[in-house]
């Protein structure tokens, strides 16, 4: 039965949609009648009269078959990864043209070191200038990485400007100029953003084209969700590890539904890109991008497990030094003020400034040749994941140095040297490269920090042990140490696990899976209690309007009501408002909201109704077609008998405009000048077109406020009848986890219906940030909630209880009536 039944259900519902797309009616049968057969008759005729309505009527049709069979959100998909894998690719390659570019020009100049040195700095120097005056004239808001933003606009804030066609040009020429200078900064979060921006603007697209379900705003954050994994699906070619990072970093709670989009999207992704490259004959087939070939059959010993989690402790504490390093550099230019005028007076020169300090020092004949300063990031990790041993025993001249090798080499030396200066200098350089304002990320660095820190582990552990723990035949892999440091400092940093998953794509390999999980979560848990996350930090530095989480030592969350942080100063409109209230309402106040009760003494809450619907509203009432009906009244009323006589004689005039303002006892003198000049037979004509001119506007008046006394007509406007609520004895943790499931931006606080407070964002990170007793809220005592556990009963909520009871007396549903029972089951009303 329930198959029969939905089936037919179905089908009457395909035949009602039919019915009301063709504009005709349906009979008993299922066939169309005369109104569809009419259509069909108009559509031959068009044939007839344009030959390209046969062409317009293919398409529609075969966009209808499209959608149908392959499904909307596919096609949207399948779109969104083809986009942004050529983007990515277009990018990698302009990249990689720039950063041989500067290496050809520091090559042929190597005759002459000054010549060397100006072409080494200068170039990226004039990239990164042009980046960030590029950025900041076309679209500030492509600063940055991005995830931030994507993080709070997921989280239901909007955000201006962020995901439009000027962002997007200016994120993907801003970002490709960056890396390409060779500074140390990543594009990871900044891809994350321009999936988001892809997505945004494929979904105008698909809107304009088909129509229907693009234009729901809903659907725009699912696919907004999906995009960010895409984004890290084709940075990186790791679709999974890309899919389950874009969860940790934006979202606070994930829609399943949205899981299959997300993965989907990011693994076609991942193979166009992969497969791009190897159309270009730059790969022979689709592999990680850096290949490491560490032995399957004894990847590691048991016994290297506690050094392992020591690198993994390490990295934790690197990771919150990194995040605190970052936001203390920015905290402390804004603080400041003649370095924070300075720079915003000129925006250039700190970019030019950092970049200049950054590419001298790596200049690779002077300091770089101690820090590999010549090569770039990829070339960096793909030395630092070699499976192969660098020193034998602390003598750095016994490591066979080939490929990109050679740079770690130096005659005068310790390979331990190179890689602490590689690691302090980096640290520090990317902390500071990535606040300077172009499209940058931070997660490439911090991966490469990592795995050269790995790396140095790595090769103490085999100095140390250089035939294996046992002396056997299984030496020490200091690669494996580089992909566990890698994966542990970046998930220090972003506060995620999925990092260890991306080391696994990247690498291609998952023999050091149990190493790599183990760093990871300790990193993470030392890294948690110490600093944010970088997005939160960043989030932090920008005032974003995001909820921040609530960590592991707020036991007050359970303590705190929302009575104890709410804001009991509501603004409100009335059933019985004026229009003249309605305008103070909205000169004096911003809120995009306002809450609509019953009356002042009740307060009962009836609804809410948006800022622009009040808007329309009073401009409905005061609208200029009104204005002109009552000027043409006003005419009429006054063109059947003539006003000049009244003005002359002592009676009451009969024009309305010399009632109001000459017959007023507080202008005698006036009447009396106005007598006179009507008396003179030449001013009679002048004198009464300059006063209709001046009454006018005074009449307008008059009229105008007649019409802003009067009470609003709430039937013009939309109401939401069910505003979401909260009591007051709701916890601090459930109204969190309420605000951040349905991505609210404030809630009414009621008290048996009575409107008593609202509590917003803004309230709500006060309390958990810790600065509600600054403000002067009086916070509650811990065992707060056993307050009032008696059989005693407040006599005032028991009369307020029978006044609404009272009020609706007579109401019945079912036949029934409504009996309501105060704590003693007395009946208060019936």
């Amino acid at each position: 039965m329930y198959g029969r039944y939905t089936q037919e259900l179905g089908v009457y519902a395909k035949e009602e949609a039919a019915r009301l797309r063709d504009g005709g009616v349906r009979d008993g049968s299922g066939l169309r009648r005369n109104t569809s057969v009419r259509s069909r008759t108009a559509d031959l005729l068009e044939y007839e009269k344009d030959p390209c309505a046969k062409c317009q009527v293919c398409a529609s049709r075969c966009q209808k078959f499209l959608i149908s069979r392959v499904g909307e959100d596919w096609i949207f998909l399948i779109l969104l990864g083809l986009l942004m894998a050529l983007v990515s690719w277009v990018m990698d390659y302009a990249i990689a043209f720039c950063q041989e570019a500067q290496k050809w020009m520091h090559g042929g100049l190597d005759s002459n070191m000054l010549l060397q040195y100006i072409a080494w700095v200068s170039y990226p120097v004039v990239l990164i200038t042009f980046s960030a005056g590029f950025t900041q004239i076309l679209a500030p808001q492509a600063v940055g990485s991005g995830i931030p933003e994507m993080k709070t606009i997921l989280r239901g804030v909007v955000l201006k400007e962020y995901l439009t066609f000027k962002t997007f040009v200016a994120k993907v020429i801003g970002l490709t100029c960056a890396l390409g200078s060779g500074m140390p900064l990543g594009k990871e979060g900044p891809f994350v953003h321009v999936a988001s921006l892809c997505a945004a603007l494929l979904s105008k697209f698909m809107a304009a084209v088909f129509g229907g379900i693009y234009m729901n705003e809903l659907r725009n954050t699912e696919m907004l969700s999906a995009a960010c994994a895409v984004g890290v699906g084709c940075c990186f070619a790791a679709p999974i590890g890309g899919v389950l990072f874009s969860i940790e970093v934006t979202s606070t709670f994930f829609a399943v539904r949205n899981y299959w989009r997300g993965f989907f999207a990011a693994t076609f992704s991942a193979f166009v890109f992969r497969l791009l490259t190897v159309s270009n004959q730059e790969e022979e087939t689709i592999t990680a991008l850096f290949k490491t070939r560490f032995r399957l059959d004894f990847p590691f010993d048991l016994q290297e497990l506690p050094a392992f989690a020591i690198l993994g402790i390490a990295c934790g504490f690197g990771g919150a030094l990194f995040v605190y390093l970052n936001r203390h550099i920015v905290e402390c230019m804004r603080k400041q003020k003649t370095i924070n005028k300075f720079l915003l007076r000129k925006r250039l020169v700190y970019p030019a400034l950092v970049t200049l300090l950054v590419s001298t020092l790596t200049f690779p004949p002077g300091f770089g040749q101690f820090m590999a300063g010549q090569l770039t990031q990829h070339e960096s990790l793909v030395a630092l994941f070699d499976n192969r041993t660098w020193c034998r025993q602390g003598v750095a001249e016994e490591f066979d140095y080939i490929s990109h090798h050679h740079a770690w080499k130096h005659p005068q030396v310790n390979i331990f040297i190179t890689l602490i200066l590689f690691i302090v200098m980096k640290f520090w350089m990317s902390a500071v490269a990535t606040t300077m304002p172009v499209p940058c990320g931070a997660f490439m660095p911090v991966f490469l920090i990592g795995a050269a820190f790995g790396r140095l582990v790595g090769e103490v552990m085999a100095t140390m042990f250089p035939d294996g723990i046992h002396g056997d035949v299984y030496p020490i892999v200091p690669g494996g140490y580089a992909v566990v440091g890698a994966a542990a400092l970046s998930g220090a940093v972003t506060h995620t696990v999925s990092t260890a998953v991306i080391v696994f794509e990247l690498t291609g390999q998952i023999s050091h899976i149990l190493p790599v999980m183990i760093a990871v979560i300790l990193a993470n848990a030392v890294a948690q209690a110490l600093q944010p996350s970088l997005y939160d930090s960043i989030i932090r530095i920008k005032k974003l309007p995001y909820l921040p989480e609530l960590g592991m030592g707020h036991h007050e969350k359970y303590n705190i009501r929302v009575e104890d942080i709410m804001v009991r100063d509501v603004r409100f409109i009335t059933l019985n408002s004026s229009y003249r209230d309605l305008q103070e309402m909205l000169l004096t106040g911003h809120l995009k909201t306002l809450a609509l009760v019953e009356c002042r003494d009740s307060m009962i809450l009836l609804g809410s109704i948006e800022r622009l619907q009040l808007q329309s509203l009073l401009s409905l009432q005061l609208s200029r077609q009104r204005r002109l009906e009552y000027l043409r009244q006003l005419a009429q009323d006054n063109g059947a008998h003539d006003p000049l006589p009244s003005l002359t004689s002592d009676s009451t005039p009969s024009s309305p405009c010399a009632h109001v303002h000459l017959n007023s006892p507080t202008n005698t003198s006036a009447r009396q000048v106005v007598r006179f000049l009507v008396s003179t037979q030449y001013l009679k004509p002048f004198f009464f077109f300059f006063l209709t001119l001046v009454s006018i506007p005074l009449q307008i008046a008059e009229w105008e406020d007649q019409q802003l006394d009067q009470l609003v007509d709430f039937k013009n406007c939309k109401i939401d009848p069910a505003p979401f609520q909260l009591v007051e004895q709701t916890s601090l943790h459930k109204t969190h986890t309420i605000f951040s499931l349905l991505g609210l931006g404030h809630a009414y606080v009621t008290s048996m219906g009575r409107l008593v407070g609202v509590v917003s964002l803004k309230e709500l990170r006060k309390a958990i940030e810790g600065s509600v007793t600054v403000t002067g809220v009086k916070v509650r005592p811990p065992l707060a909630s056993f307050r009032d556990s008696g059989n005693t009963t407040s006599v005032s909520e028991v009369t307020e209880l029978h006044k609404l009871c009272m009020r609706h007396r007579g109401l019945s549903l079912n036949g029934s009536w409504h009996i309501a029972y105060c704590q003693n089951s007395e009946p208060l009303c019936e």
